[in-house]
């Protein structure tokens, strides 16, 4: 217990080192790159892979191997978290509901053609250059991608379950995706804003130089600018409101923790396979619901729920960059970077067609360009790009994007424990088909929608 301590120490002197190196350095500002990274990045520097090796001093190996299982760990909060509070309630509008729902559907498309690419990377690997993968090699474009570094311990964590010995190297794989897909994502962003500017794509957009300082910097030095963290739903001389969140949040995936073992003690079929994190967020969605049927809503502040979850992720990343297996990460460096450029190409392309045939007029390049920044990178990513088009979102699409993302971040985790679990029964090939059928299904699906407008 002491040593998580000293972990727990240890991982939040690189954070507040992150931040004074972004705030020190233009470099970092004008990248946008997170104070997570940044600090992951200097722990993975001093840290055994590379210090260790170089100079034979570094931090201790075994904080190594305990902290690369902190990401696995804190996405279950962060997933249990994702009903909570979640509101899908659309105004009286039938152009508004038909915008949400092709926007959700675009993302999900976007998900199975990442899922796509990197089960088509695998099954060339294997079948044409006969150098195989391991058998879940793949699913890492998407979960580091679409879902980020958070994520990348969701795949670290199901593995583990299903007792494959290549999950760290898996977890590894996924961090190095998302670090590719956020950095990348913004200076890709970047690139396409400012090429749409001057063809006159943009709707709001006329000059692509004026991004906020406050925004590359990461922070606001006028007090007045500063966004509260939210409603104070609990009084302290009850309990504080952060606690009361936090607490339910752990509560439920303990609640989780204890089913799951029940589950696995007496072998119930199907449910026994189920990850932990299926059970934590399946739970909080019985538990919204009887607290919204107890009209006990005012209870819980979405805000405050999103800053405990970005808190864990914040640490899920910083721990997944420090514990990067660089050793076995670049034993797959081709099939990673083959898999990340078609995954950027694919990516971008496939949200640019769908947003400018089905959204003319309707600012399709603001819902692309944001659509495509929450498919590289994070929600925060797509927020950021989109505000650069739109300072001060006039336009609709913050609403319909962050509405649509809410229908993905539910199902995306679903989908890709279900395409592991058909590449380690059976072979690349069945993931390609069947990532194949489903964006067939769904881009009829979207047009039918359109036809209906």
């Amino acid at each position: 217990m002491q040593q998580f301590f000293y972990i727990l120490c240890y991982l939040s002197f690189l954070l507040i080192l992150g931040v004074i190196i972004k705030s020190k350095f233009k470099i970092f500002q004008d990248l946008f790159i997170p104070a997570s990274i940044i600090g992951g990045t200097v722990g993975l520097l001093i840290g055994p892979e590379i210090m260790g090796r170089v100079f034979n001093i570094s931090t201790p190996v075994v904080w190594s191997k305990e902290i690369s299982l902190l990401p696995s760990l804190l996405i279950i909060p962060v997933i249990a978290s994702i009903p909570l509070g979640m509101n899908l309630k659309i105004k009286n509008s039938k152009g508004e509901f038909r915008d949400i729902l092709i926007t959700g559907f675009i993302l999900f498309i976007v998900t199975f053609l990442q899922l796509w690419i990197g089960y088509f990377v695998n099954f060339v690997y294997k079948y044409i250059l006969n150098k195989p993968l391991y058998e879940t090699f793949g699913a890492e474009l998407n979960t580091g991608f679409a879902g980020g570094h958070g994520t990348a311990g969701m795949i670290g964590r199901v593995l583990q379950e299903m007792n494959m010995g290549y999950w760290e190297t898996a977890q590894g794989i996924a961090t190095t995706t998302a670090t590719f897909g956020l950095i990348g994502g913004i200076l890709f962003g970047i690139v396409l804003i400012n090429r749409a500017c001057k063809k006159g794509e943009t709707a709001i957009l006329k000059n692509p130089s004026d991004i906020p300082l406050e925004l590359k910097r990461g922070y606001y030095t006028d007090i007045s600018k500063q966004n509260s963290l939210g409603r104070e739903t609990m009084l302290a001389s009850s309990i504080d409101t952060l606690a009361f969140h936090m607490a339910l949040v752990f509560s439920v995936c303990g609640l989780a923790y204890i089913i799951l073992s029940l589950v696995k003690k007496y072998r119930v079929p199907v449910l026994s396979s189920i990850s932990i994190w299926i059970f934590a967020m399946l739970l909080m969605m019985i538990v919204w619901q009887i607290i919204k049927k107890l009209n006990l809503e005012w209870c819980i502040d979405v805000k405050v729920k999103s800053r405990i979850s970005s808190l864990f992720t914040e640490f899920a990343i910083v721990s997944a960059i420090t514990s990067l297996p660089l050793k076995a990460v670049f034993t797959y460096f081709y099939p990673i970077i083959i898999m990340v450029i078609l995954g950027f190409l694919g990516t971008w392309y496939c949200i640019k067609y769908y947003c400018y045939r089905y959204f003319k007029n309707n600012y399709p390049f603001e819902r692309a360009i944001s659509m495509a920044g929450t498919s590289f990178g994070v929600f925060f990513t797509g927020m950021l790009l989109l505000k650069i088009c739109d300072p001060e979102f006039k336009s609709p699409v913050l609403g319909d994007y962050s509405l649509g993302f809410s229908l993905t971040a539910l199902v995306g985790p679903f989908m890709i424990i279900y395409s592991i679990t058909l590449s380690s029964l059976y072979n690349p090939v069945i993931p390609v088909i069947f990532h194949t059928i489903l964006i067939i299904v769904f881009s009829l699906v979207i047009y039918n929608i359109n036809r209906k407008k």
